[in-house]
């Protein structure tokens, strides 16, 4: 009767799943994708967050650029310390609608896409991201980077900040990096005292700085100069530019 019982005991246990070890390895790859990729994303909430309030010192374009050529110029002003026509002039030149989308010029996007060309795509937001955080070229890992990190940038930094941070990091010259570099370097003069001309003027390089001059300025740069100063009129005239402007 004890063996009888003992072997219905024994036949009663649920035997145990074994987990192939292909199918472990998986799960273990699995976890630690989703480990990487959420590290990842609150490092980048954090350099965001950072950056709203702390002026990048530098970035790896600029930093490459001062290696290649001994060192760059740039002083670092807030905006209130820019002629109001500068951040106007930029924006009618390189992305009319700032105010108005959330990073991504969608309808802007379209048109480059049916027409052929990146060029008039990519907004503001996106350069002050690629340029803050990113490096230069067309990879689609930093494609992939700046397209995560513009909207975290529009949802955390205000307008004001986002022109603030691309007007003192963009490139006007070889080696000058900032507008209030560039207002000495071309004019003699400081940012705040920045004529409507002179502003639209140094937009006008924008994004070919190695190949214009607000200085000696071609006849294709005074001309687009012309249509920045317009468009920059146009912008504020409309409500356009009320989004970082006091």
């Amino acid at each position: 009767m004890a063996r009888a019982a003992k072997k219905t005991k024994t036949k009663g246990k649920t035997p145990q799943r074994r987990r192939l070890p292909g199918v472990s390895l998986l799960l273990k790859l699995r976890w630690w994708i989703w480990r990487s990729v959420a590290v990842v994303f609150l490092l980048a909430v954090a350099l965001v967050v950072l950056g709203a309030v702390m002026n990048p010192p530098t970035n790896v374009y600029m930093f490459s650029e001062g290696r290649r050529l001994g060192g760059v110029e740039q002083t670092w002003v807030p905006l209130e310390q820019v002629a109001p026509a500068m951040a106007r002039s930029a924006v009618a030149a390189e992305d009319a609608n700032f105010c108005d989308h959330w990073g991504f010029d969608l309808p802007a996007i379209k048109l480059a896409i049916a027409e052929g060309s990146s060029r008039g795509a990519s907004t503001i937001s996106q350069q002050t991201v690629k340029n803050v955080y990113l490096w230069q070229g067309r990879a689609w890992v930093r494609k992939a980077a700046e397209a995560m990190l513009t909207p975290l940038v529009e949802a955390v930094w205000s307008k004001r900040r986002i022109i603030e941070v691309y007007l003192n990091i963009a490139e006007f010259d070889e080696g000058v990096f900032g507008v209030e570099a560039a207002a000495v370097h071309y004019f003699g003069v400081n940012a705040r005292d920045l004529t409507d001309t002179q502003a639209a003027r140094l937009a006008a390089v924008l994004p070919s700085p190695k190949k214009r001059s607000a200085r000696n300025p071609s006849n294709f740069v005074r001309k687009r100069a012309r249509q920045i100063r317009d468009g920059a009129a146009t912008i504020r005239a409309d409500g356009r530019a009320a989004c970082f402007e006091s």
